[in-house]
């Protein structure tokens, strides 16, 4: 008798599964939505009411870096950003874009005392696309952003050409090519000795070319910047030897302002510190380096040139250098937030990287480096979402060379550099 009891009552339960409403069912639902491939994250979950999704206005407004108020008295949210102004009444289905009133399909709600906001009208108010996924859920596409583009012009060969890549047409010819694209070039022709001298050719590849004159020169006329990058990597020691030396250090900075009056700045990719030292030690290169550039700032403001750094990702293995105090004598900081072993890079390894810089140097100072042999045209625009996610200073891609024409339409629809 228990045991029919059992199967009559399990029996229910089943079919009062099947029989819940569709509606009900979609409430319930989680709905992932992304912006830019990347998931925004809600404390609670967007609904579904009349076959429209609703999201909490926080995190939606904190995703596209548009400025929120909730005003308790009209019980309204206002929100702006540099393009638009936006006012909703909460039950009320007029909203307010640029004091112009639009009908809206759902008024926005109150819903467990948390106020949530029709998301597609949010979103296309400030100028975003959405699609719904069936799969994914609801895509958000951000509008074109202005942020600084560097681009590192480094040798290659006839395949990966950095003057073709970048000029459309092989040297010496020059044309507009993908400049639109890219606001400076880091010119990586550099690199230096244990004795501080500076080198022009490199056991590690990085060579100035002959007709590096000829670069400089269709580069200014297409409006673009210019830094030398000195790149250096620390596998032997090099980069030690030079930093515990004071007069290597004397010489090696003299020698970097000298030739640096040729652009408008240098770009500094010292490699590898940190990497096989610990304890003491690694405080000791750590300061050493901190001390390097802070006297090579010195220097180089005297002169009226910047200074940009090209340092490991924070997360990374590499311990030897300092972003907090390095954030405060750099112009810019690029974050080499990839070589972490997957491609395209994880989303979750460089969202780390770049909260950890940003914790300690201010966003605007910082440009997320994109690694453009790990990515693809879909991935480059996840990787600039998150520098407009952050509302970072902009991004730089290693290499010219290697950007295809697919990759190059994809920055098309997503950055504005400047």
């Amino acid at each position: 008798m228990k045991k029919l009891l059992l199967l009559t009552l399990l029996f229910m339960f089943i079919l009062r599964i099947g029989l819940t409403p569709a509606s009900a069912q979609e409430q319930t639902k989680s709905i992932p939505v992304l912006l830019d491939g990347l998931p925004i994250k809600f404390d609670v979950q967007p609904v579904i009411q009349n076959e429209r999704t609703l999201v909490p206005f926080r995190a939606i407004a904190e995703a596209l870096n548009v400025t929120v108020a909730w005003d308790g008295t009209t019980q309204s949210v206002i929100a702006s950003n540099d393009t638009a102004n936006i006012k909703l009444y909460i039950n009320n289905k007029t909203a307010y874009r640029n004091e112009v009133p639009i009908k809206l399909d759902v008024p926005p709600l109150i819903i467990n005392d948390r106020t949530f906001i029709p998301l597609r009208f949010f979103s296309e108010a400030f100028s975003c696309s959405v699609l719904w996924d069936d799969t994914y859920g609801v895509k958000i596409t951000s509008p074109r952003q202005s942020m600084s583009v560097i681009g590192f012009y480094a040798l290659g060969d006839t395949e990966t050409s950095s003057w073709k890549n970048l000029f459309g047409k092989n040297y010496p010819e020059a044309d507009k090519g993908n400049t639109d694209l890219v606001s400076e070039i880091a010119a990586g022709w550099y690199s230096m000795d244990g004795q501080g001298n500076l080198l022009t050719k490199s056991r590690t590849g990085w060579q100035r070319p002959d007709g590096w004159n000829d670069v400089i020169k269709s580069v200014k006329e297409f409006g673009l910047k210019t830094e030398m990058v000195i790149h250096v990597a620390d596998g032997d020691g090099t980069i030690v030897t030079l930093l515990t030396n004071e007069n290597a250090v004397n010489k090696a900075i003299s020698d970097i302002v000298i030739e640096a009056k040729n652009y408008s700045g240098v770009n500094l990719d010292f490699e590898g510190l940190g990497l096989q030292s610990n304890g003491n030690q690694s405080t000791i290169e750590r300061d050493a380096f901190t001390d390097f550039v802070r006297l090579l700032s010195e220097q180089l403001k005297a002169a009226n040139l910047g200074l940009t750094l090209t340092l490991h990702a924070p997360n990374s293995a590499y311990k030897g250098y300092d972003y907090h105090a390095l954030g405060q004598l750099a112009d810019r900081i690029i974050i080499m937030a990839y070589d972490y072993g997957a491609k395209p890079e994880p989303v979750n390894l460089v969202t780390q990287a770049v909260e950890m810089a940003k914790a300690v140097v201010p966003s605007q100072k910082l440009i997320l480096g994109i690694s453009i042999p790990s990515e693809n045209p879909e991935s480059v625009i996840t990787k600039a979402g998150i520098a407009k996610r952050y509302n970072l200073g902009g991004i730089a891609l290693w290499r010219l060379g290697l950007v295809t024409n697919e990759t190059w339409d994809a920055f098309r629809t997503t950055i504005q550099p400047r």
